[in-house]
C-alpha cells in the first residue's frame, strides 16, 4: 500500500541523506494522475526537507535537487529516479506497485489507506461535533441541510480516523423566540391542529405572532413576560414548552432517518439556563463583566480595554441570552465529555459568535478554547420545489427523490429495481451532497435541480452510477474471484491510471482532517470514476483469457472498494443497481 512504498523510499533516502525517516515522510506524496500523460508515482518536496532542518537552506534548490538525485541509485523496487522542479520524482517497479496496492482488496478492505503512516502522525481523542441545531417548534429549513451535512461528514471523517465521537444536535430551544412563541400559541393556537400537523401549526402560529408583534407593544410585553416564567420555571409555561420541544424532536427525526444522520445527544440551550447565570456570577468575580449605559452586562473584548468591542451576556432585565448559555454549554460539554476538540458546524453570519464565545472562554481561563473550532458555510441559493420557495427540508428531499424517479424511468440502462423510490431517494439525495461538497464550504453556490441530476459530469448521480455498474461487473464475473492475481497483466496505462490514483487516498482523508474540507474527497472520488469509465472502456473483463479477466477484475474491485469507502464517509449510502 501506498504507507509501504513511502516507506520504502524514505528508508533508502534516510541512508543518502543520514536523516530519520520520520523527517523525511511528511515531503513525499503521490503525484497527481493526468490523463494520456504518464507520471512518476511518488515525489519528494525539497521545500519541504528544507523547512523541517533534514536540507540546508541556503542555495539554490533546482542544483541541490540534482545534485540529490544523483547521489540516489534505482533498484528493483524503485527502477527510476529523475530530477523534477525542486522536487524529486519516483517511479515504482510496476509489477511491485500493482502487487502492493491492489493486495487488500483480496477481501472487501473496508480499512484501505486508514492503516496509513500518514493518517497515524494526527492527534487522535474525543471528538465533540456540534451540527444541526434546529430551532424547536419551526419546520427544518432548507438553510439547515448544509449544516446537517456537513457535520456528519466531520463526524464520520473524524471517527474512521479512530477519534472517538459524539455526535450532538444542540436545539434552540429557549430565548425570546420561545417568549414570542407562547406568546402566540395562547393567542393563535389550537391543540387539534397542533395534534394533525405539529410543526405546520407552530410555524404558522410564529409567523403570525412575529407579524403582529411588530405592530403590537401589548403582544411584544407579553411574549418578554412568558419567556421570563420560563425563567423561572412556572410549570404552565413549562409544560407548553416541553410538549413544543417533544413533538418537535419527534418530527426531525424523521428527516434524519431520510437523511442518514443520528445524533448521540440531542441537547439544548435549555439545559444551560442556571449555568449560564454562573457564568454570569464567574464573569463577576474575575472582574470582566461591565454594564453599560442601557443596563446590560458585557464583556470588553477590545486589546485597548475601550469597549470598542464587547460581547453581552445580559440584557438589561436580567436575563441571559444566547451566547451566555453557548458559554455555559461549552462549559458544561468539558466537564462531561473531557474532549480534545469541538467543533461547532454553523453558516458564517455566526463567525463573529463564535469568535466572541472562544475569547471569552479564554478570558475565564479555560485554555481548551484554543480546541474549539467554527466551521462556516455559506448560502444556498435559488433552492426551490416546484410548487415555490422551499420553506421545509422535506420538501427538497420530496422534490429531490421525485425528479431522480423520473430521470430514471426515461433513462435506457436503468435495471429492474425491487424499490425504484428508494433508489431514487438515495440517488438524488447523493445529487443534493455532492453538489454541496464540490466547492469550498464557505462560498455560496446557486442551486441548479438540472444541472445536480445529470448522470454525466461531476454530480453525486455520476458517483453512484459508477458504483452500481462496478457492482454489476463484479458480481457478472464472481465465478473470477480468486486470492491471487498476476499483476503483470495490468500493464494498459488506463490500469496504472487508476492504481497511482489510489496511491493518494490516504493524503486526500489527511488533507480532509486538517481543513475539515469535503471537496478533497468529492474531487477524488469523482476523479477515479472518470479514470474507471476510460478502464472499463478499454480493459472488458467478460471474453478476456482467463487470468487477465482476473487481474482486471482485482482493479475493479479495488476501484468500487474505495469508491464505496469514500462515499459512505460523505454521507451517502451507495446504491449496487441503478
Amino acid at each position: 500500500m501506498a504507507c509501504l512504498l513511502r516507506r520504502t523510499i524514505a528508508a533508502k533516502l534516510s541512508r543518502t541523506l543520514q536523516q530519520p525517516e520520520e523527517l523525511l515522510l511528511p515531503a513525499l506524496s503521490a503525484v497527481p494522475v493526468f490523463r494520456k500523460q504518464q507520471t512518476p508515482d511518488f515525489k519528494l518536496a525539497l521545500s519541504v526537507l528544507r523547512l523541517n532542518g533534514s536540507l540546508p537552506t541556503t542555495g539554490d534548490i533546482q542544483l541541490q535537487t540534482e545534485d540529490l538525485t544523483r547521489q540516489l541509485k534505482p533498484d528493483n523496487v524503485i527502477e527510476d529516479i529523475s530530477a523534477g522542479s525542486g522536487a524529486i520524482n519516483f517511479t515504482i517497479n510496476r509489477k511491485f506497485l500493482i502487487q502492493k496496492l491492489l493486495e487488500p482488496f483480496g477481501n472487501s478492505d473496508a480499512t484501505f489507506g486508514l492503516n496509513s503512516e500518514l493518517l497515524n502522525t494526527l492527534n487522535r481523542g474525543t471528538t465533540l461535533v456540534e451540527y444541526s441545531s434546529p430551532n424547536i417548534a419551526k419546520k427544518f429549513h432548507a438553510g439547515h441541510l448544509r449544516s446537517t451535512i456537513i457535520g456528519n461528514f466531520i463526524a464520520n471523517l473524524k471517527q474512521a480516523l479512530g477519534n472517538k465521537v459524539i455526535r450532538m444536535n444542540y436545539l434552540g430551544d429557549w430565548g425570546m423566540q420561545f417568549g414570542l412563541l407562547g406568546a402566540g400559541f395562547t393567542q393563535f393556537g389550537s391543540y387539534s391542529k397542533l395534534k394533525d400537523n405539529p410543526l405546520q401549526h407552530l410555524f404558522e402560529v410564529y409567523v403570525q405572532v412575529n407579524r403582529e408583534a411588530e405592530h403590537n407593544d401589548n403582544l411584544r410585553q407579553e411574549a418578554r413576560d412568558f419567556f421570563r416564567k420560563l425563567e423561572e420555571h412556572d410549570t404552565e409555561a413549562m409544560s407548553l414548552w416541553q410538549r413544543f420541544r417533544d413533538i418537535t424532536v419527534e418530527e426531525y427525526q424523521h428527516v434524519y432517518k431520510r437523511l442518514g444522520v443520528y445524533f448521540d445527544v440531542y441537547s439544548g440551550e435549555s439545559l444551560h439556563q442556571s449555568q449560564a447565570q454562573e457564568v454570569v456570577e464567574q464573569l463577576q468575580s474575575r472582574g470582566l463583566l461591565k454594564t453599560t449605559e442601557k443596563g446590560t452586562g458585557v464583556v470588553d473584548l477590545s486589546i485597548s480595554g475601550d469597549m470598542s468591542n464587547v460581547c453581552t451576556v445580559l440584557r438589561s432585565d436580567g436575563t441571559t441570552l444566547y451566547i451566555t448559555r453557548d458559554i455555559a454549554a461549552a462549559i458544561d460539554r468539558k466537564d462531561r465529555y473531557k474532549f480534545t476538540e469541538m467543533i461547532y458546524v454553523t453558516d458564517k453570519s455566526q463567525a463573529n459568535h463564535f469568535q466572541q464565545l472562544f475569547q471569552v472562554l479564554s478570558g475565564l481561563g479555560h485554555p481548551w478554547a484554543e480546541s474549539c473550532r467554527h466551521v462556516p458555510f455559506g448560502l444556498v441559493k435559488g433552492m426551490k420545489t416546484r410548487t415555490g420557495e422551499v420553506v421545509f427540508l422535506e420538501d427538497v428531499l420530496d422534490e429531490a427523490r421525485t425528479r431522480m424517479l423520473h430521470n430514471m424511468s426515461q433513462s435506457k440502462t436503468t435495471k429492474e429495481l425491487e424499490d425504484p423510490e428508494d433508489t431514487a431517494e438515495k440517488v438524488g439525495l447523493s445529487a443534493l451532497i455532492v453538489q454541496d461538497f464540490k466547492g469550498p464550504l464557505h462560498s455560496d453556490y446557486s442551486f441548479d435541480w438540472d444541472r445536480i441530476l445529470q448522470a454525466q459530469g461531476d454530480t453525486g448521480v455520476f458517483l453512484q452510477y459508477t458504483h452500481a455498474r462496478l457492482c454489476s461487473l463484479l458480481q457478472k464475473n464472481e465465478d473470477l474471484e480468486a486470492a491471487h492475481f498476476d499483476p503483470s497483466l495490468l500493464n494498459e496505462p488506463s490500469a496504472i491510471s487508476i492504481v497511482q490514483h489510489l496511491l493518494r487516498y490516504d493524503e486526500v482523508l489527511h488533507q480532509s482532517s486538517q481543513d475539515l474540507q469535503p471537496k478533497h474527497l468529492v474531487n477524488f472520488l469523482l476523479k477515479l470514476c472518470h479514470l474507471t469509465a476510460s478502464a472499463h472502456r478499454e480493459l472488458p473483463v467478460k471474453g478476456s483469457p482467463a487470468e487477465v479477466a482476473k487481474a482486471r477484475r482485482r482493479l475493479f474491485k479495488g476501484s468500487c472498494s474505495v469508491l464505496a469507502n469514500g462515499i459512505k464517509l460523505l454521507g451517502i449510502t451507495p446504491v449496487q443497481k441503478m
